[in-house]
């Protein structure tokens, strides 16, 4: 019973977690969401880019992005964000005069993300039947508007959940960008966390870090179900009466 109390009161302990959760909602909560949709959406304009040099006629493109994708996919996110915020934070600094290593926390995240979601996109991309390419073609259509009016935007449309459990993935590797020594006011849920633990000897603060990191994800997670399941099954139809079957009912009443 002494071991459940103590396991209770290390993880458990009420007291520390009401203590870090105005720090969270204050900032911890804003910067980890700043940081999923910085890197998000600069990491979607990167993936698409890739994707489509990964499709492309030009060897010269295909093998760029092959190799940014093997390298950028096979390394640990941590090292790639010690390596970016470490490495090019003098530059930073001497460049721009900030010293901030935020902003290369999320360009760390982007480059990283724009890897995975690139292959999304392509495979989204390359699963689109070549007929649609064909026909598009057959009306007239050059191969760039082809690709840009019909082949691209159907692939994109398959790939909606894979792209929103990437998001997902995001969320929680923004934690990672604690290892560059953020300021005070920039720290995010993970590190007020283990600031907090650290100062206090105890690993509720980090508990309460979890809580704000499955308020995040759980609803995109049921989100990305609801898309799959939508995509997959379509709309619903509304059945209306056929005219015709309803008039021949009225002549067969009259």
């Amino acid at each position: 019973m002494d071991a459940w109390s103590r396991l209770a009161d290390t993880f458990l302990n009420w007291g520390y977690i009401a203590e870090v959760l105005p720090t969270m909602f204050s900032y911890g909560l804003l910067n980890t969401i700043v940081l999923a949709l910085s890197s998000g959406l600069i990491g979607t304009f990167l993936g698409i880019l890739l994707a489509l040099m990964g499709i492309s006629r030009n060897p010269v493109a295909r093998w760029i992005a092959r190799i940014y994708t093997d390298i950028f996919r096979g390394l640990p996110a941590v090292l790639l964000i010690l390596v970016i915020g470490l490495g090019f934070g003098p530059l930073l600094k001497e460049l721009t005069g900030i010293r901030s290593p935020y902003p290369l926390g999320i360009l760390a995240l982007s480059l990283m993300a724009a890897a995975y979601i690139g292959e999304i996109f392509r495979s989204g991309i390359q699963s689109v039947d070549k007929g649609q390419l064909e026909a598009s073609r057959a009306l007239g259509f050059g191969y760039g508007p082809s690709m840009r009016m019909i082949v691209v935007p159907q692939g994109i449309r398959r790939v909606l959940p894979a792209l929103m459990n990437q998001f997902i993935a995001l969320i929680k590797e923004s934690s990672l960008v604690f290892t560059l020594g953020l300021m005070s006011r920039e720290r995010e849920l993970f590190q007020i966390g283990q600031d907090f633990a650290a100062n206090n000897g105890n690993q509720s603060p980090l508990v309460a870090a979890a809580i704000f990191y499955l308020v995040l994800t759980i609803p995109l997670t049921h989100l990305v179900n609801y898309i799959d399941n939508r995509l997959r099954t379509g709309k619903e139809q509304k059945h209306e009466p056929d005219e015709a079957a309803a008039v021949i009912g009225k002549g067969a009443h009259a």
